[in-house]
């Protein structure tokens, strides 16, 4: 048989039609499995599923969480003394940091990885808490408001891991009809 007339492999994860012989999907990364029915499957059913969790990209999830947090609410501080992040202000500005990390971690990552940021960014939270709760002076805010601020921020690195995923991928394939 001819390799021209070999049928193309399409990924479940994405659609993306790959060479019969390929074992990792060309645009997303995602293994193919020829074997496995559920290769066969309609690709638009599995398209946004987690597909296991890859502790390389929590690493670099945590390294850019990390990174982005400790600049902003310690590094800037100390370049420029107006700034005060401390309380209340450092966590709000904490959350939107937190979602920037989790859709660039998310447009970046090869497969569907949108739960790693999520893992990180609870990493990140523990010591983002801590470290605002120990510097408060004036804007003094309860314990269990720097809680509910983190777990806010969590959910919005969900969001923000989720929106890069769906930018990565980009607009569903055309159906032939």
């Amino acid at each position: 048989m001819a390799s021209g007339s070999a049928k193309p492999l399409i990924c479940a994860a994405c659609g993306f039609k790959n060479a019969a012989n390929a074992s990792r999907c060309s645009s997303c990364g995602a293994s193919i499995d020829a074997a496995s029915p559920k290769s066969r499957q309609d690709p638009r059913a599995r398209q946004l599923h987690q597909q296991g969790f890859n502790m390389l990209w929590c690493g670099i999830a945590i390294a850019v969480l990390g990174v982005l947090t400790a600049a902003l609410i310690v590094g800037l501080p100390l370049v420029i003394s107006a700034l005060d992040f401390e309380g209340s202000n450092g966590m709000l500005l904490s959350i939107p940091v937190w979602f920037l990390g989790g859709l660039l971690v998310g447009m970046i990552s090869p497969g569907r990885t949108f739960v790693e940021p999520v893992v990180a960014s609870v990493f990140v939270v523990i010591p983002t808490v801590a470290y605002l709760v120990s510097s408060q002076t004036v804007r003094t805010m309860p314990l269990f408001m720097y809680v509910i601020m983190g777990a806010i921020g969590v959910m919005f690195t969900l969001v923000g891991s989720y929106l890069g995923e769906r930018i990565q991928m980009g607009p569903p394939p055309k159906t032939a009809e």
